[in-house]
């Protein structure tokens, strides 16, 4: 066999290795001290910050889903790498861990080094913005597996909370308030329901409809907000969180509250964002099915005493408060009323 077997087979390892050198550049600004070897070696390490007397390591995985298929019609790919950071991160806050380190699986069917360059910087501007670093991370090249323009990405988190300060949800009682961050959009889930709806061809990228001030696929790809520099400062005040990802309010905040409890959320208590009113009335789509596929607006809960709600209001101030913990008496452990 010739010496570009491999290549005409569809793998161009010259391809890769462009791909890996623009990576290293732009991991390298996400470093710091504790970095010990990042991408290029066979292995990132990362030594544990001083300071921590039970240091407890966090971790977590993802994928920023078939919102791909709307950053590949609107040939705008630097901002899923900023999804997937964002969304690892907030799963390890509800615990009240910190990010250390951040690790990214990219696959593709042809491997195209611009393409790639894009999907990274968006991964070490949301690292920078967080403080964590970009160690390592696979890129692969899957003809036959992978088509056209299709390609995959999936991030891995690593973070770290004192044993003293985890945040389990045990401590929540009925009578407790119930609060939201709003979200920025979608975030990283339901966009096989939107896509539906929607379409996703590059033309129906472009339509703007009443409510949107913007076009669908701006409106589709809004990056997912990171909740990290809204609540370091106030998890010592706070009992629980849930981050609303895929299976909306319906599935996360049980996730959270303890056994004997319920959440009772209130409509209208925030704004639910146009692109989710747009959703259901083109989709028909029933009010309990859009809480259980969407955020509709708020991306992070917070569970506090009562007492605590002026204070993190003001430390907040796009929080509102969503409702209330309750008894379970049966009804569900989350009712929307």
């Amino acid at each position: 066999m010739r010496q570009d077997s491999y290549a005409a087979a569809g793998v161009s390892i010259d391809s890769a290795a462009i791909a890996k050198e623009q990576i290293k550049k732009l991991a390298k600004a996400t470093f710091n001290s504790n970095v010990l070897a990042g991408p290029g070696f066979f292995g990132g390490m990362f030594e544990i910050p001083t300071g921590y007397s039970k240091p407890v390591l966090v971790s977590s995985c993802d994928g920023v889903g078939t919102k791909l298929r709307i950053a590949s019609a609107m040939g705008k790919h630097d901002t899923v790498g900023i999804d997937i950071v964002n969304h690892s991160v907030n799963d390890i806050l509800t615990c009240g861990a910190t990010p250390l380190f951040f690790l990214d699986y990219i696959a593709m069917g042809k491997l195209d080094p611009v393409l790639v360059a894009d999907i990274v910087k968006g991964l070490s501007t949301a690292c920078q913005q967080v403080g964590c670093a970009l160690i390592g991370g696979e890129t692969a090249e899957m003809p036959g597996l992978y088509h056209g323009n299709d390609y995959d990405l999936a991030g891995f988190i690593v973070g770290i909370v004192e044993k003293d300060n985890i945040l389990n949800g045990q401590s929540i009682n009925p009578g407790d308030a119930i609060l939201g961050l709003p979200s920025t959009g979608l975030h990283t889930n339901g966009y096989s329901l939107a896509r539906r709806v929607l379409g996703e061809s590059s033309s129906a990228m472009v339509i703007r409809y009443p409510p949107l001030d913007e076009s669908v696929g701006e409106a589709l790809l809004a990056p997912h907000r990171s909740y990290l520099g809204d609540l370091k400062p106030v998890l010592s005040e706070i009992k629980g969180l849930a981050h609303i990802t895929g299976g909306g309010f319906t599935d996360n905040i049980p996730r959270t509250l303890p056994v004997g409890t319920s959440a009772r959320i209130k409509k209208g208590s925030w704004d639910v964002l146009p692109i989710f009113e747009l959703i259901q009335e083109m989709g028909n789509v029933a009010d309990a099915e859009m809480y259980r596929v969407f955020n509709m607006g708020i991306g992070m809960v917070i569970f506090a005493d009562q007492a605590k709600v002026p204070a993190l209001l003001n430390a907040m101030p796009d929080a509102r408060i969503v409702g209330e913990v309750v008894a379970d008496t049966g009804k569900g452990r989350v009712i929307i009323e």
